[in-house]
């Protein structure tokens, strides 16, 4: 057998190969927990209140706005194939409401199919003042000064 070139750039080819496939592969994220048919079997809408919920469930994922809201779970996963940005393939959130009595009135899922996109702002209020600093303000406002308004007269 001769010792080619050839012969000998075959490992160096099928290792690029390799790496190349490699990289190719997805990278799976998950996060969140949303909890099984069979845990959410123990729950009854119009039986169970919060509190038995809370029992009965893993702690949730995010709860209302205000004490006593009701309570949400969400699970989502994303892939990440080589250099691009990631792509949420899956998303799920499944909604416990409850009524004032803190009794629980619904179990509601939703996927990715339900979900809109919302845009974010990144918006910042102008507070209206250009380079000035404290000095400039205090030293720029000595000629506006109006003792009549300190004592209410005018």
């Amino acid at each position: 057998m001769r010792n080619t070139p050839r012969l000998r750039a075959r490992p160096l080819v099928v290792l690029a190969l390799c790496l190349t496939m490699a990289s190719c592969s997805p990278i799976v994220r998950r996060h969140g927990f949303v909890p099984t048919q069979d845990d959410l079997a123990q729950v009854l809408p119009g039986r169970d209140t919060r509190e038995t919920v809370l029992e009965l469930l893993p702690p949730p994922t995010a709860g209302g706005v205000v004490e006593g809201g009701n309570l949400y779970y969400v699970f989502s996963e994303f892939h990440t194939v080589g250099p691009f940005e990631p792509r949420e393939v899956n998303r799920e959130v499944l909604a416990l409401t409850f009524n004032d009595s803190d009794i629980l009135t619904g179990v509601e899922r939703y996927g990715l199919q339900d979900g809109i996109v919302v845009p974010l702002s990144r918006r910042v209020t102008d507070d209206n003042v250009a380079d000035t600093t404290f000095i400039r303000q205090l030293l720029g406002n000595l000629g506006r000064f109006d003792p009549s308004g300190v004592f209410g007269e005018g």
